[in-house]
């Protein structure tokens, strides 16, 4: 195939698609190229859903997902860079089990000076409590635009955009899921968008493996300071009942921290998720042992990616912070 022909997707389709010998996996060169194709609406539906349950099945190399998000990197909002921000959270999981502990984590480094930009979609079959659903409950506007997450930001400390309003092609492949009945490697991608370009990135997801490849792509894409673990249910939550390795990328250099668990006791789910719980806790109205382990092996996790503390530091640190908040709640809660 010479330079100047152009490259028909069904070319991509047939490299993954021809078998365990035949077939091989995507340079990611050309993955950068099959996902811009598929995300400017340059391929059929056919196609489309041919692609990403393929990878679905075989799962994508480290190098395939570095690629995808270039293409999508390169779809992203203008403006979002020009955003002054310490800290890019992807939030795509949802909670099932327990309240989003770490949005207290959010609210403790806003009080502490770091500007954190949240990041987020929702997907209406998988019954799960969105930030989208969240945060407005608790008296925080959801950012549209460039415009209205530099508001946000000089209001609160942080700003939440919709992926939709981000990126609508990347949103588009990960609301297939009501077709496909699978997720695809959108939800991975999402994750690892980083829309504002911020110099640290913290990013939760579910299943094993799957972290080492978030940081062995953020080396190939040579991201700045990169930190992924498994969280809570996916979510950027640390999970205190359960020990977890936290992966890191600075640049190109890879490691990674062991962490114990910090609460042994079974913790029954409540049999509700009222948001409002989470304002009784922080004005301590009210406590709750799991989730203030939970916020607070959160924030320890943060701290670890945006100032380099080993962890045990970074938790206590986090309990400094907990124990000296202010307690007052920092906005008006909406009256309906």
């Amino acid at each position: 195939m010479s330079d100047d022909t152009p490259i028909e997707f069904k070319h991509f389709i047939r490299i993954i698609g021809r078998g365990q010998r035949a077939g091989r996996t995507l340079t990611q060169e050309e993955a950068c190229q099959a996902m811009t194709m598929l995300a400017k609406g340059e391929v059929t539906a056919e196609q489309k859903g041919a692609f990403l349950m393929l990878l679905r099945v075989r799962e994508e190399t480290a190098e395939e997902l570095a690629g995808f998000t270039q293409a999508f990197r390169a779809l992203t909002q203008e403006g979002l860079s020009d955003l002054t921000v310490d800290l890019d959270m992807g939030c795509y999981a949802g909670k099932r089990r327990h309240l989003p502990w770490f949005v207290l984590a959010v609210l403790l480094l806003v009080q502490n000076g770091k500007r954190i930009f949240l990041h987020g979609t929702h997907e209406p079959d998988s019954k799960r409590l969105y930030l989208k659903e969240v945060l407005p409950k608790l008296g925080f506007d959801l950012a549209k635009n460039t415009q209205q997450a530099q508001q946000a930001l000089d209001k609160f400390g942080f700003a939440y955009m919709d992926l939709l309003d981000i990126n609508p092609a990347l949103d588009e492949v990960i609301q297939l899921r009501e077709f496909f009945g699978l997720r695809s490697c959108a939800n991975t991608l999402a994750r690892m968008l980083n829309p504002s370009q911020a110099q640290h990135s913290i990013q939760g997801i579910f299943h094993r493996l799957i972290d080492i490849k978030h940081r062995e792509c953020a080396a190939l894409l040579q991201d700045e300071n990169v930190l992924c673990f498994r969280g809570d249910g996916g979510e950027i939550e640390f999970n205190p009942l359960r020990d977890v390795t936290l992966h890191i990328n600075r640049v190109t250099e890879q490691s990674t921290i062991d962490v114990e668990n910090t609460l042994d006791s079974y913790v029954t789910k409540p049999k509700e998720l009222d948001v409002l719980q989470l304002i009784d806790v922080w004005t301590d109205k009210t406590q709750d042992t799991y989730g203030e382990k939970a916020l607070l092996g959160t924030l320890a996790n943060m701290l670890v990616l945006l100032d380099k503390l080993d962890w045990k530091t970074a938790y206590e640190q986090a309990q400094d912070m907990w124990n000296n908040r202010v307690k007052e709640w920092p906005v008006t809660l909406p009256t309906t």
